[in-house]
């Protein structure tokens, strides 16, 4: 069961039903969503995929989905799961273009590194980043992230692997 989590301004939140616009908005956005997985896709889809974390995540356990949110307004979605691309657990965020700036996703970034650390006990978590995407690969570096490979795309473009490895104590 995906727990709440709080940081100093955000709330995150697994999602109802009643996030379905908020989230098809956020995958929508093409400022947000040329980062996302294989970049926009179509209403449709975004609608689809919202319904496919209740049926294919939430129902199974499988791993950790948030909506986020600062004061109560939707702002962002965040994961945390096992992917093959990394070989271990990767972290996953998107915050909507108006919370861009304010070093929310830092904040939100670091949130889900200490669930993955603490809750989930895990001694390293990953991240894939765009290499034309600045802004998310100087938080990256910012929260200690190192890089580990490149992984070229069929469209010609590379994504990073990074590697964040959980301090000793």
């Amino acid at each position: 069961m995906t727990p709440v989590l709080h940081t100093d301004r955000l709330v995150l939140a697994p999602y109802v039903p009643e996030d379905e616009e908020d989230f098809v908005a956020l995958f929508q956005d093409t400022r947000v969503s040329q980062w996302m997985g294989d970049g926009p896709d179509t209403e449709e889809n975004d609608r689809a995929l919202f319904w496919r974390v209740f049926t294919k995540v939430y129902d199974k356990g499988a791993f950790d989905v948030w909506g986020v949110r600062e004061n109560g307004v939707f702002v962002g979605h965040a994961e945390i799961k096992p992917t093959e691309v990394s070989g271990g657990h990767e972290l996953i965020y998107a915050l909507a273009h108006d919370a861009w700036g304010r070093g929310l996703g830092t904040e939100l970034a670091q949130g889900i590194i200490d669930y993955g650390f603490t809750a989930l006990g895990l001694t390293e978590v990953h991240a894939t980043v765009a290499d034309q995407n600045t802004a998310s690969l100087a938080v990256m570096k910012k929260l200690g992230f190192e890089h580990v490979r490149d992984k070229p795309e069929d469209d010609g473009s590379v994504t990073k692997v990074l590697t964040l490895k959980r301090p000793s104590a």
